[in-house]
């Protein structure tokens, strides 16, 4: 199954979006699976993994309900409160067969290290994982060391980095590479090929500046630990639905058949636990 593996639905109110600014007023609006349903058709793609894009339970909730009405929808990635004392309650009440993992926007938080640091994240983290949720990783290159202490304490499932951590576009692809070395090296460590488009400078970008990135990607992590992300719609910003899926079979087009069909979908079946199959776990916790 080809899978798009971070795409978000909303239905739009200002309120509950704050980090949605007038500066982005193509996404304040509804978007939601029939709006996804001809993009992932386009790309020959049969499903896709939604992501939270607010902090708060009501919203996992409702992108459950939306997901169980959308065939394509395989996982949804929601958001819960890691810190909370009563989070082994919160977790049973939200069971559900399509919840497969979680999200925190770290990358908003005042000092997103000192949040990293906590010992109630630690703890809480430690619970997801015994229970075989996957954690995503939302942070900016700035806080990638932090980033890589978290991970090599929280290795009993898998982890995975959103946006390829956020890099520093102007720096260039071999500065990321560096910074992103040791994290890479972790085999519990998955990395989504998405979010490009939006951080290169004013959201002006072009194929030759971007492809390095993914070709770093593929040599830091290998295409076994890859997944294609659309970041739909927050990559309408930048670009095109399309332009992004090219933007990425550019890049990885002379990799073995294989190759290409971990990064386009069989990675994210794996770590997700998509189309209803059973995968071996790699995990002996």
């Amino acid at each position: 199954m080809r899978i798009d593996a971070h795409q978000h639905f909303w239905r739009y109110q200002a309120q509950d979006y704050p980090w949605i600014s007038n500066q982005m007023r193509k996404l304040q609006r509804d978007y939601l699976a029939d709006d996804l349903s001809p993009l992932l058709t386009g790309q020959q793609l049969q499903g896709s993994i939604v992501v939270q894009a607010r902090q708060c339970p009501q919203e996992t909730m409702q992108l459950l309900q939306w997901a169980a009405e959308s065939p394509a929808t395989q996982a949804v990635v929601g958001w819960i409160d890691i810190t909370a004392s009563d989070l082994h309650a919160q977790l049973n009440a939200l069971q559900h067969p399509l919840l497969r993992g979680f999200r925190h926007q770290v990358q908003d938080e005042t000092d997103p290290a000192a949040w990293l640091r906590q010992s109630a994240v630690s703890a809480g983290m430690a619970l997801l994982q015994q229970q075989h949720y996957v954690w995503d990783m939302l942070v900016t290159w700035r806080h990638l060391p932090e980033l890589t202490a978290f991970a090599a304490q929280h290795d009993q499932h898998w982890l995975v980095l959103d946006h390829l951590g956020k890099p520093n576009i102007t720096s260039g692809a071999k500065v990321w590479g560096a910074q992103i070395a040791e994290l890479a090296a972790m085999p519990h460590v998955v990395c989504k090929l998405s979010g490009l488009v939006t951080e290169a400078p004013s959201g002006q970008w072009k194929s030759a500046q971007l492809r390095p990135f993914i070709e770093e990607a593929l040599a830091r992590f290998g295409p076994q630990r890859l997944m294609f992300g659309s970041d739909w719609p927050v990559c309408l910003l930048a670009a095109e639905y399309d332009e992004v899926a090219q933007l990425t079979q550019q890049a990885i087009g002379t990799l073995s058949q294989d190759e290409q069909a971990s990064i386009w979908g069989n990675t994210a079946a794996q770590v997700y636990q998509c189309s209803g199959e059973e995968h071996e776990s790699v995990f002996t916790g």
